[in-house]
């Protein structure tokens, strides 16, 4: 293969060779991505539904609903169905949408991430300020900034990346299209644009986590003065759900591009690629509806509305 215009599919990383694990693997991902539709797809109407939950932090956490169910779509229905027909490929333009859909909902959740946290830092060290400041405009202008962010990293990432000659075959050593792991099927020196890309994202991930830290040092500092239980109490629960998620994403994230070559193997590799690109969107309405009393009110009226008329 001379360069990548002569490759029409990818072969992806199979989680086991015998059938019997495959459909394991295809019944532990339907199991995972159902929680996961069933989650954000309750937050979303339950937010949609309910008018007393539009204000600007569940405005913010609808969209990171979106998100999640976008991110999980991307990449877990095409692992699944490999299982089942036994098979590894993945087209070269369903592998170059893959990756601009993935970069694109991930780039655009960290960075909405980050707009939460500086709602949280408003609510919290400038209440006074705050329906001036997170008016429905600028909430509006925020969330455009972060989808147009994540749509713009999603752009220069898959362009960059499939205009990379590629001539170490055709075999990603992922279980979906990974911008890393198509890199090492490049045969000249023009993969160091796309390296050099990657730096540049991972400063902007690391200039949106250092705000986000600057932001709760602050929040803690303020949660701290508050001379009422009750009080510090509300302000915790606002802020520990979002603090966990951050936590999760950033963690898992870190470890998989960050962790030492000397730990790296395929089965660790997938590993950590399940945890930080199909855990989060599942686990993130569990957190989000465990301390937050206002939407598990909602979701419970919306259950009982939807088992009401199944009656």
């Amino acid at each position: 293969m001379s360069n990548s215009s002569s490759i029409n599919e990818f072969l992806l990383l199979a989680f086991s060779d015998t059938q019997e694990l495959q459909l394991l693997h295809f019944l532990l991902f339907l199991g995972i991505y159902l929680a996961a539709l069933l989650g954000n797809g309750l937050i979303i109407t339950a937010i949609a539904c309910n008018h007393s939950l539009h204000t600007p932090m569940y405005f913010f956490l609808l969209n990171l609903s979106i998100l999640d169910l976008g991110t999980i779509s991307t990449i877990v229905p095409k692992s699944m169905v490999n299982s089942l027909r036994d098979t590894r490929a993945i087209s070269y333009s369903g592998c170059a949408a893959q990756v601009f859909c993935f970069f694109f909902l991930i780039a655009a959740e960290y960075c909405l991430l980050t707009v939460m946290a500086y709602d949280r830092f408003v609510a919290i060290c400038r209440p006074l300020h705050y329906g001036t400041i997170m008016g429905s405009r600028a909430c509006i202008q925020m969330a455009a900034a972060a989808w147009a962010s994540g749509f713009l990293h999603a752009l220069l990432h898959t362009g960059n990346t499939f205009s990379i000659p590629l001539c170490q075959g055709n075999t990603v050593d992922q279980f979906f299209c990974e911008v890393p792991q198509i890199l090492k099927l490049s045969c000249s020196d023009s993969y160091l644009r796309e390296v050099g890309l990657l730096v540049v994202s991972l400063c902007f991930s690391l200039g949106c986590f250092i705000f986000i830290v600057l932001s709760y040092v602050q929040i803690f500092s303020a949660v701290l003065r508050i001379p009422s239980e009750q009080g510090r109490h509300k302000a915790f629960s606002m802020c520990l759900p979002h603090l966990a998620v951050v936590s999760l994403c950033v963690s898992t994230a870190a470890f998989a591009y960050l962790k030492p070559p000397s730990i790296s193997s395929p089965a660790v590799d997938l590993v950590v690629a399940v945890l930080y690109s199909v855990v989060p969107p599942a686990v993130n309405p569990l957190i989000y509806s465990m301390r937050n009393r206002e939407l598990k009110e909602a979701l419970k009226k919306l259950v009982q509305l939807v088992l009401f008329q199944q009656q």
